[in-house]
């Protein structure tokens, strides 16, 4: 059966240096490949129009809004959330732009569900499969929500590491999330969740019965990757290269801030006392003043945005993901077993990913046993190839979308029964 799908997501699928992206991506591939899928998302200034021609390649139609963002929007947001208890991160993406699109789209076109990836995209989902009053449709679509976190959980966990004004307004939202996510997951007929723990967390949500009652619509499905067209990255180091440690990630996003700089500060310490010229590399979009000082010391390179990271991946002995807070999973980890890298990373880091300790992947959660595990990864190159070998074949049999994503089928088929049966 053919199903008219639309997909909303709140950041451009493509290219695939984040997360959300990955996740929305092989999604997107997965449905396209039976059904027709109408992309609709928002686009930042720094997205090129290749990356829309790249999706228009794979969905029948590909829609964008450009996002506004200004220190005037976040001021009124700051207002609006706090005269209606929503969260300020919500109401600053409001906008008619979208709201225009989205009312056109379902005026033209009799989709059959729509699927918002990210909570961010929930609200719109809303307002796209509420019926038109200048369209009289013959049944309103199905609704599916992709959360990719329990956010009012990461909202917390952000609000207990801050401090001052930032730990108040953290305390805020995640106040105002509790409710506005609760209330979200009422309104969808199916949910996704990318680990047990999110879904879990997600269900705490409400109390006993409807907790129960909820619970039927949750469906645990993890982000997955593509290692088809990824082969392992393959070592450029010389006899002469410097050891190097490499942490690759969003360097807007603060639990990655806060995990480079523990690392930076309590870990590199206790290697530089075994291993002194030792070099650690950070890549990551948009480091704040307190990541690019620390480049002060000739070893530590910060290098920002790269475009083409294999280079910094071919130089790298051991992969760092150092992070104490987030939710759902961590796709640096998934990429890092792609590319066939040594991994160490904190129980958190790790938090929702099926993974053999000590096998394919090294966990460590404070100072002197991070850098333990990760100086034996740097002076010891039987452990480092056991590492490469057992990462890569790990995430081939275990995250590759063209197998996970088949059991989004069955969650597809069975809202769609059951709307039906409802109508």
């Amino acid at each position: 059966m053919t199903i008219n799908i639309l997909l909303l997501t709140q950041v451009l699928p493509y290219p695939l240096d984040a997360g959300p992206k990955v996740r929305a991506y092989h999604m997107l591939r997965h449905l396209s490949q039976q059904h027709p899928v109408t992309l609709v998302s928002f686009v930042r200034p720094d997205d090129k129009p290749a990356y829309v021609d790249h999706l228009r390649g794979i969905a029948a139609a590909v829609h964008t809004v450009p996002i506004q963002r200004s220190l005037a929007r976040n001021l009124r947001a700051a207002a609006k959330g706090l005269l209606t208890g929503l969260p300020m991160v919500i109401v600053r993406d409001e906008t008619d732009a979208m709201a225009d699109l989205l009312r056109r789209l379902t005026a033209a076109t009799p989709f059959d569900v729509i699927h918002a990836d990210q909570l961010s995209m929930a609200w719109w989902a809303q307002l796209a499969a509420s019926p038109s009053p200048s369209v009289a449709p013959s049944r309103l679509p199905a609704t599916l929500l992709d959360e990719h976190n329990a956010i009012y959980k990461l909202t917390e966990r952000m609000a207990a590491e801050s401090t001052g004004l930032r730990r108040l307004i953290a305390q805020r939202e995640a106040r105002a999330f509790r409710r506005y996510e609760r209330e979200m997951l009422r309104r969808f007929d199916a949910i996704l969740t990318v680990t047990d723990e999110d879904r879990a967390l997600l269900l705490d949500l409400f109390d006993e019965p409807e907790r129960s009652q909820q619970a039927a619509r949750f469906t645990t499905l993890p982000i997955c990757i593509d290692p088809a067209t990824t082969p392992p990255v393959h070592s450029s180091r010389s006899a002469i290269t410097p050891l190097t440690i490499l942490h690759l990630g969003t360097m807007f996003w603060p639990p990655n801030v806060a995990g480079v700089l523990w690392f930076a500060r309590e870990v590199l310490p206790l290697i530089w006392q075994r291993i002194p010229e030792a070099r650690f590399t950070i890549v990551g979009k948009n480091p704040p003043p307190e990541v690019q000082a620390l480049a002060s010391d000739p070893r530590i390179q910060v290098a920002g945005y790269v475009a083409d990271p294999l280079p910094c991946l071919q130089q790298a002995d051991v992969f760092i993901v150092p992070l104490f807070s987030g939710g759902g999973m961590r796709v640096k980890i998934l990429d890092g077993w792609l590319w066939g890298l040594p991994i160490v990373a904190t129980p958190i880091g790790a938090e929702g990913i099926d993974l053999r300790a000590g096998e394919n992947i090294l966990i460590a959660g404070d100072p002197s046993s991070f850098a333990e595990a990760t100086t034996r990864l740097l002076t010891d190159p039987a452990l480092n190839r056991q590492m490469r070998v057992a990462g890569r074949r790990w995430v081939e049999q275990t995250y590759a979308w063209q197998v996970v994503y088949r059991r989004v089928d069955a969650v597809y088929a069975g809202l769609l029964r059951r709307r039906d049966m409802a109508q």
